[in-house]
């Protein structure tokens, strides 16, 4: 019986030569500070729009989970992916008890998190493009 991959990009990527994987993450890093470019934007552009609603629970839901993403989801995130960087970095320099498998095991886990995030972000951004449009 022949089972789909559930991302097969992931699966071949982790086949590939650290450096591949090295240059995966730091395309992470990147996409994670484009990522909290736009939350401010999305936290001034709710400021703006509150101004002509007072007292509106559906904002406030919305700047708080705004607050949330940026501060655990991206520093989470970041953080692990940093220190899965400088586990590359000790692999690479041979440091003892330090194996390939273990960081392609991190990195595919790291991977996963990742796209789930990203596509949790892209439900939150149609949220708040939806409620901005509606407060004309």
């Amino acid at each position: 019986m022949n089972t789909a991959i559930s991302n097969p990009k992931a699966a071949l990527l982790l086949g590939a030569g650290l450096d591949v994987l090295h240059f995966e993450s730091r395309e992470w890093l990147d996409t994670i500070d484009f990522y909290k470019d736009e939350v401010r934007f999305f936290d001034d552009l709710l400021k703006k729009k509150e101004t002509s609603k007072n007292n509106n629970p559906e904002y406030e839901k919305m700047l708080k989970n705004l607050d949330e993403i940026h501060s655990d989801l991206f520093n989470d995130l970041e953080d692990s992916i940093i220190k899965h960087e400088q586990f590359l970095s000790r692999l690479m320099q041979n440091e003892k008890g330090l194996s390939d498998s273990d960081y392609r095991e991190k990195h595919g886990q790291i991977s996963k998190r990742v796209a789930t995030f990203t596509n949790d972000f892209k439900t939150f951004k149609r949220i708040v493009f939806g409620y901005a449009k509606d407060l004309k």
